[in-house]
């Protein structure tokens, strides 16, 4: 079985409910995943926003995640133990669709990834690039998931 991600709150391709954006209650949906290879040592994940103004704009980077999770619950917040990189908005967690008001439809990629080693050893707050570096090599699996947000 081949990994597989699901975003919970929207089906694949289609409109992010307000409550998950910078309009409404900015929360992270709940996501659960199936069909992890066996060797996982971990798992990573990363929201990203290829059609910015300025270039893809990362709204949340989570790694280290347990081999054994299979979900992150709706509103999901970092806390003392987790391991999150800071998004392009400065902060760590979820930063929910915000593109600009009147740029269109912008779409929203949701990317795990199983990896073969139990950390990537790097510190809260590591920048994407960090991640992506840290990850070469190491991934076994990929699914995404992608949803679409535009301000009018």
């Amino acid at each position: 079985m081949a990994l597989r991600l699901i975003v919970e709150a929207f089906g694949e391709g289609e409109k992010i409910p307000r409550q998950y954006t910078c309009e409404g209650a900015d929360l992270a949906p709940s996501l659960h995943w199936t069909g992890a290879p066996e060797e996982t040592r971990s798992f990573a994940l990363i929201m990203d926003d290829p059609d910015a103004p300025a270039g893809t704009w990362n709204h949340w980077l989570l790694f280290d995640i347990p081999p054994t999770a299979k979900s992150l619950p709706e509103g999901h917040r970092p806390g003392k133990d987790d391991f999150t990189g800071a998004n392009d908005f400065g902060r760590l967690g979820y930063g929910g669709p915000c593109p600009p008001k009147g740029h269109g439809p912008h779409r929203y990629f949701f990317r795990l990834y199983a990896l073969d080693v139990p950390s990537l050893k790097l510190k809260r707050g590591a920048r994407r690039g960090e991640i992506d570096r840290a990850m070469r090599g190491h991934i076994l699996a990929e699914s995404q998931w992608m949803g679409r947000y535009e301000r009018k």
